[in-house]
């Protein structure tokens, strides 16, 4: 007891053990109001809140202090005599007139922000965001950097969650690739999922909309300081929702014109050949990454699953069967399950992981390979 005293005691007078910074891009610490941001929608939203605040102070003030003052100033022991109508005309006026005053006085800048914040027309560029458990997806539909994609994804080490080494001042909040924008333009960020209902949103740009599968929103923004900016999904989405960040990164437009000629070459220099017969050597390796990138959240690294959630693939009737049961599930999914359908993988991507299950944990498949080909026959 004594040693763990002391153990204590020195943590607690070195501080330097216990210190936490503002998170470079997202929150500060005991941050209690909202960000004030990076955009015109930010900074709006920072103004109106503020002033909401200090209107329901005022209401709050004058309504109770009216209210103690009667009780204090006509209270019976000083002989007050109670009035005796039955209602009054003057104050029934008041109390409809000053509440009206006050909503009208508020839905005035109100609204012109919520229209301002509806307006996506006239985009410079316009980037789609496709949500999935549990990572999103970017596809540059148009302007500068037309045609780019990629998936961003979780960049925290497992090591880190499990609390086997120190956390970063970026926990969580950090991705292996993220969103690139240029700075002073206006982007246009159109929104769906892929299999449930997630949310796009980056306090800085002050944006938060909804991801539905089935459905398209759109929403705006126009950063006018260049840096890095986090966010993360606002629904809860599931097992990984804690997992699921979003990370924004503000260049100039130079630099973003670079980004962008660079990501299309990176893109072409790393296009697989859906067409050629890849070897199982080749497949086994490149399933070995995606599956740790996608599946491994749930079926575990060594494939056992978990049991009543999510079911093991060591011994799986499903992946040491039909080729084309397991080719369906991976495209598809599996309604009213959790197996959310990967056809966001390319064909060489799907083909990697469906012969890596076949061939990992001791599986023996009567057909060991899976080719991209067969994917791509399934699309149709």
């Amino acid at each position: 007891m004594a040693h763990a005293g002391a153990a204590v005691a020195a943590a607690l007078s070195g501080g330097a053990a216990w210190a936490v910074n503002d998170m470079p891009g997202g929150p500060g610490v005991n941050q209690l109001n909202l960000t004030r941001g990076v955009t015109r929608i930010a900074a709006d939203q920072w103004w109106i809140h503020n002033f909401l605040l200090i209107v329901c102070l005022a209401i709050f003030v004058a309504v109770f202090g009216v209210m103690f003052y009667s009780l204090w100033a006509h209270r019976k022991s000083r002989g007050a005599k109670p009035a005796d109508f039955h209602e009054s005309t003057a104050v029934e006026i008041a109390w409809t007139i000053v509440p009206f005053l006050i909503i009208v006085g508020l839905a005035i800048p109100a609204t012109r922000m919520v229209v301002e914040q509806k307006d996506t027309s006239q985009a410079d560029l316009t980037i789609k965001a496709t949500g999935y458990q549990w990572k999103w997806g970017y596809e540059y539909l148009k302007g500068e950097g037309a045609g780019i994609s990629f998936l961003s994804d979780l960049a925290t080490p497992l090591e880190q969650i499990e609390g086997r080494a120190p956390k970063s001042e970026t926990y969580l909040m950090e991705v292996d690739n993220p969103l690139v924008v240029p700075v002073g333009q206006k982007i246009r960020m159109v929104i769906t999922a892929n299999d449930v209902i997630h949310a796009w949103m980056v306090p800085a740009f002050g944006v938060k909309q909804d991801a539905i599968p089935g459905f398209v929103r759109d929403t705006w923004f126009r950063a006018e300081k260049e840096g890095t900016f986090r966010g993360a999904c606002a629904e809860l989405c599931g097992k990984n929702h804690a997992f699921m960040p979003i990370v924004v990164e503000v260049k100039s437009q130079e630099a973003y014109k670079a980004w962008a000629d660079g990501k299309k070459k990176e893109m072409l220099a790393k296009a697989d050949d859906p067409t050629k017969d890849w070897t199982v050597a080749e497949l086994n390796e490149r399933g070995a990454k995606v599956y740790a990138s996608n599946c491994v959240a749930c079926h575990q690294g060594s494939g056992k699953g978990v049991p009543g959630a999510f079911p093991a693939l060591e011994g799986s009737k499903l992946v040491l069967g039909r080729q084309e049961d397991q080719i369906a599930i991976l495209l598809n999914g599996k309604p009213g399950t959790s197996m959310a359908a990967f056809k966001q993988l390319s064909d060489v991507e799907l083909a990697a992981v469906a012969t890596y299950t076949r061939n990992a944990w001791g599986n023996k498949a009567e057909d060991t390979v899976v080719q991209p080909k067969d994917f791509t026959a399934a699309r149709k």
